[in-house]
């Protein structure tokens, strides 16, 4: 038997709830978790502890805003990749990752020798132009560290979602 198999998780009914409540996302209200917690009949910080706890147990990772990019106006995005020495990777990565211009930035392991690149940065841009500007920034930032870069523009929109449940057995019809 796979060693890292583990048996389903159980939700219980409230969680369940919670999790159908979120599937679209969470309520674009000023208080998304009070609302949340009225649909559901509970309090805010219920809600804010029943999360905490679905997290705590690996049934949630994390909580995300996920921009359509597109409809804000960024119709050139692109994933910048780098070739950057490996004793300076972590450090120059949390420096990257900390610019207004990049969305999301992570370090993966080189496939040599096709692919050389250990350090990735998504940049969203109005233009090409724009993308390549913030690409001279990174680059500067990066100096002597890096031997080599590419930038990846996106082709097409990936739909991203999160979690989904399907209804229960008994509420389909059984």
């Amino acid at each position: 038997m796979n060693a890292s198999w583990q048996a389903p998780a159980q939700l219980s009914a409230l969680e369940r709830h919670l999790i159908a409540a979120t599937q679209q996302g969470l309520p674009l209200v000023a208080k998304p978790y009070e609302a949340l917690g009225a649909l559901l009949g509970i309090t805010e910080t219920e809600v804010l502890h029943l999360m905490q706890d679905m997290q705590d147990r690996g049934l949630i990772r994390r909580i995300g805003a996920v921009p359509n990019h597109y409809r804000l106006g960024y119709l050139a995005n692109g994933m910048t990749v780098w070739d950057v020495d490996d004793a300076l990777v972590d450090e120059i990565g949390e420096r990257i990752g900390g610019l207004a211009c990049v969305s999301h930035c992570y370090r993966r392991p080189r496939h040599l020798p096709a692919w050389p690149y250990n350090l990735f940065a998504m940049l969203h841009g109005r233009s090409r132009e724009e993308v390549e500007a913030q690409v001279q920034e990174i680059r500067s930032l990066l100096g002597d560290a890096c031997r080599a870069s590419d930038i990846l523009y996106s082709s097409a929109i990936l739909k991203k979602t999160g979690l989904r449940l399907s209804a229960p057995p008994a509420a389909m019809g059984d």
